[in-house]
């Protein structure tokens, strides 16, 4: 299972400031990440809205297997808006790296770190008995 939960503030630039919402550029950036999410059509939550004058983009979903489109997303996002932040938690239980960690990829001026989640790791026996066969 792939189990992912994530946020973006979508912003142009690092400088933005109040004016900076409304700029075209920012509604070109906000339509562009608009089409890429009607591309990967997934069944599960991916939710760009303007909140109080600002794009957020929300992800989430639990499909059976690794979902590349969406952490391609996270990262797109990033390229497109490159003073966007936010955080994408992933549990992947098929990644043999960290099939026991909750892993946190941190979007920050146009880089993703993964990092993995001290609040939710070891996941065995942090969320999870251990398997009693």
């Amino acid at each position: 299972m792939f189990e992912y939960h994530g946020w973006i503030s979508v912003r142009d630039s690092v400088d933005a400031d109040d004016d900076d919402c409304n700029s075209d550029r920012l509604r070109d950036i906000v339509e562009g990440i608009r089409s890429r999410i009607r591309e990967i059509d997934s069944p599960y939550l991916l939710d760009l809205r303007w909140m109080n004058g600002e794009p957020f983009l929300h992800l989430g979903g639990f499909p059976n297997h690794r979902d590349e489109e969406v952490v391609r997303l996270f990262a797109e996002v990033g390229e497109r808006a490159p003073g966007s932040y936010g955080l994408l938690h992933i549990r992947d239980d098929e990644d043999l790296m960290h099939e026991n960690e909750v892993v946190v990829l941190r979007l920050v001026r146009c880089t993703v770190t993964e990092h993995t989640e001290p609040f939710l790791s070891p996941c065995i026996p942090a969320l999870e008995d251990p398997f009693r066969g």
